[in-house]
């Protein structure tokens, strides 16, 4: 069987096959697609998302793509239903599921783009910038309106990069709130019935088991976002954050462009984002790389305790589901990786056992309630310090009276609590 051989750049013929330099056919209809990209101006920002979802979309038809079956779509929701049941008496968030969804990989996609658009446009925008930086000052007066050719080309190159990148990791996540991150509409619980039975089947343990699981982590993430209304713009922005301080590597974009040929569609397959982005070794973005993993285990630390008090005796195989998604939170699979690699960031909970026994040190020493109501305000939470001592966070939390905090659905986040008496 011919192997489709990778296209970085992001353009290929239907069926996804690069076209073929000595088919006359192939290359004038390939040169007309790059006339007519041209030709549009450039996208709305800095990537043609319009060239991402195409790409993703031929990458997952080349994979394959289930559509999910009425038993599949049942078997979800009713899941996620048992999951909100047990997770009841082991948070006191209530249920943030407004709607249940069992989606394929495309929609998967789709339902997750505006999050991604937010996510990935800044860094995009950089990347563009130092494309453009690279024209020399005397020669852009020159150039006019032609400028804007380099902008388009910028950001059908990232586009066609990261709808690869997207096409990867939805052959490979499990729900919508896997990675930590809201991706999904707000109150939607969502998971992948094709992703779930390709991981339990390396598992080599039950389908409903591996299911139910996952149901439990996404019901348990629905409740944390659906009901801390700051935690949402609070993960997102330590993303931002940190992206912001990322840096271009000049030399990598110009020894990219540099195997660009417009007239030579080869020259296409040789072009690769991955490297372009490196963090910047300063206080402040060590700050926010510091932040953003804090945020992210605190999240995923805590949807692991939960769980795990939820599952309990309930589920026979609790103890090996366990510590495989906590392994495949901290490593994160090659399509994150891959991701990483092409836009800088890595959406890994580091941290993830110290948050879990933190958030297992306070409920034993204040209770659901209390070890919940950190969630009232972003200043409750703990620090970095106090990853190295759960046990003394957790007691100091009793001199404070923290019981009375609402978990409500405005947009706004609760005042903090003023009341430091024993």
């Amino acid at each position: 069987m011919d192997v489709v051989p990778d296209i970085p750049f992001g353009f290929a013929l239907p069926g996804g096959q690069p076209p073929d330099p000595n088919d006359p056919q192939q290359l004038q209809q390939f040169m007309a697609q790059l006339q007519q990209m041209f030709a549009a101006g450039p996208a709305s920002g800095p990537v043609n998302w319009d060239l991402a979802r195409q790409v993703a979309a031929s990458q997952l038809g080349t994979a394959g793509d289930p559509a999910v079956t009425p038993y599949e779509r049942n078997a979800v929701e009713e899941a996620l239903r048992l999951a909100d049941l047990w997770l009841e008496p082991a948070s006191a968030l209530p249920s943030g599921i407004q709607s249940a969804a069992a989606w394929n990989r495309n929609e998967w996609i789709y339902k997750t783009l505006d999050v991604w658009k937010k996510l990935c446009d800044p860094v995009a925008g950089r990347m563009v910038g130092a494309m453009t930086d690279l024209v020399p000052p005397e020669a852009r007066a020159q150039l006019g309106p032609m400028q804007s050719m380099v902008a388009t080309l910028g950001g059908a190159l990232f586009g066609g990069q990261l709808g690869q990148a997207l096409g990867s990791l939805a052959a490979e996540v499990l729900s919508a709130g896997e990675i930590g991150l809201p991706l999904a509409p707000p109150g939607t619980a969502a998971l992948i019935p094709a992703n779930i039975t390709a991981y339990g089947r390396g598992l080599e343990l039950p389908e409903d088991e591996v299911r139910l699981y996952v149901a439990l982590r996404e019901a348990a993430h629905q409740r944390l976002f659906q009901h801390v209304p700051w935690l949402r713009g609070h993960v997102l922005s330590a993303v931002e954050i940190y992206a912001s301080g990322i840096t271009v590597n000049r030399e990598a974009i110009e020894e990219a462009m540099g195997r660009f040929d417009p007239m030579n569609p080869e020259s296409m397959q040789a072009m690769a984002l991955e490297g372009i982005f490196t963090p910047e070794d300063t206080p402040a973005q060590k700050a926010s790389l510091a932040r953003l993993e804090i945020a992210l285990a605190l999240v995923e630390g805590w949807v692991c305790h939960v769980v795990d008090s939820a599952a309990g005796e309930r589920l026979p195989n609790v103890a090996r589901l366990a510590e495989a998604f906590r392994r495949r939170r901290a490593a994160g699979g090659p399509a994150e990786q891959t991701f990483a690699a092409l836009v800088g960031l890595e959406l890994r909970p580091r941290r993830l056992r110290e948050a879990a026994a933190l958030w297992a040190a306070l409920t034993e020493h204040r209770g659901i309630a209390g070890r919940d109501a950190l969630w009232g305000h972003p200043d409750l939470l703990p620090s970095e310090d106090d990853f190295a001592d759960p046990a003394a966070f957790a007691r100091a939390q009793l001199d404070f009276d923290l019981g009375d905090i609402d978990f409500g659905d405005g947009p706004d986040a609760p005042e903090k609590p003023t009341n430091p008496t024993p």
